[in-house]
């Protein structure tokens, strides 16, 4: 399937890097509102073709399939524009800023027939099946707790500074953390309770989520641009625990016995780079006709959207372009 990538950052790179290395993909173009970068990203990862405007690229008709990779302010812009052109699409996490603008983007590609996706990575990844294995043969018993951190030393990244760009921690790092719980966990949250510190600009650069189930179990989730963690996520139940080393791409499990011996450990398949799972899922949905992926179906992506809504009110964050 020829593959047409929107924007020309660092996320673009790794996605064009990973079609170049899959047989079933093909990286076919590129589109910047910089016709120069454009060209100096096509010529750089070997794209066929480059377009320094994004309804250009949308134009052509040999691209099958859009990867939004733009930041999270332009997602719903970039969605439209899309939909316009009938184009399938693969955006990148968060899907979009706010509930508001993913319930229209969802409703109007169901509405009018064409494949939407968000590529949150770790929900594709063969790892989410290895846990879920793990968790629904009750080897670890009954789940009771789970925690899930995420937090890099990424301060001076501009773009999580600004507002106007819906910057900050919860959109780019924190959705993995809440992801991961999601996935072990499921969506009867009872209640929520959260609190964060906000950069001078007034985004959040870290924070601490509680989250009580209906049925009893509990999960903490933290992110954060100050510093780095060691990125585990941890299911805990009344028969042992698992450990999930680097929930952003979980590299290795390990299951511990309730006594905290270790029971086994698995690492998990070698990959090209994690991005191609989400690729092939996309492919798969839409030569099959549907138009979501069964690992991140629409009203999961929706809910998450909702959940860090819900946060951001209770810090008190409200990006620019949400007041007008």
């Amino acid at each position: 399937m020829n593959i047409g990538i929107m924007g020309a950052g660092v996320i673009a790179e790794k996605m064009a890097l990973t079609l170049n290395l899959m047989e079933d993909a093909h990286c076919y173009a590129v589109a910047s509102r910089s016709a120069e970068k454009a060209e100096a990203f096509a010529k750089a990862h070997k794209v066929e073709k480059a377009y320094g405007d994004y309804e250009e690229m949308l134009k052509d008709e040999t691209v099958e399939l859009v990867y939004i990779a733009t930041p999270h302010s332009h997602h719903y812009d970039c969605a439209k524009l899309c939909l316009k052109y009938n184009k399938p699409v693969l955006c990148e996490k968060a899907f979009m800023a706010n509930a508001k603008q993913a319930e229209e983007i969802l409703n109007a590609f169901e509405q009018k027939g064409v494949f939407i996706t968000e590529a949150i990575w770790t929900r594709y990844l063969p790892s989410r099946r290895m846990i879920d294995e793990v968790v629904t043969s009750k080897e670890l018993g009954e789940v009771t707790f789970v925690t899930a951190n995420l937090g890099y030393d990424i301060q001076g990244v501009e773009r999580l500074q600004k507002p106007e760009l819906a910057g900050g921690a919860l959109l780019d790092v924190g959705v993995y953390p809440l992801n991961f719980i999601s996935m072990v966990l499921g969506n009867e949250v009872e209640e929520i309770t959260s609190t964060c510190t906000k950069t001078k600009t007034g985004v959040d650069e870290q924070n601490a989520v509680i989250l009580k189930y209906r049925g009893g179990a509990m999960a903490v989730a933290h992110s954060g641009l100050l510093s780095a963690t060691e990125q585990n996520g941890i299911v805990y139940g009344t028969e042992g625990y698992l450990i999930a080393e680097e929930i952003n791409n979980v590299q290795n499990i390990k299951v511990y016995t309730k006594d905290r011996k270790l029971k086994w450990e698995k690492h998990v398949p070698e990959q090209l780079t994690g991005f191609e799972d989400e690729v092939r899922a996309s492919i798969k949905a839409i030569k099959e006709g549907k138009l979501e992926c069964e690992e991140m179906p629409h009203g999961e992506t929706l809910r998450i959207m909702e959940m860090m809504d819900g946060l951001r009110a209770e810090w008190g964050i409200q990006y620019p372009f949400e007041r007008e």
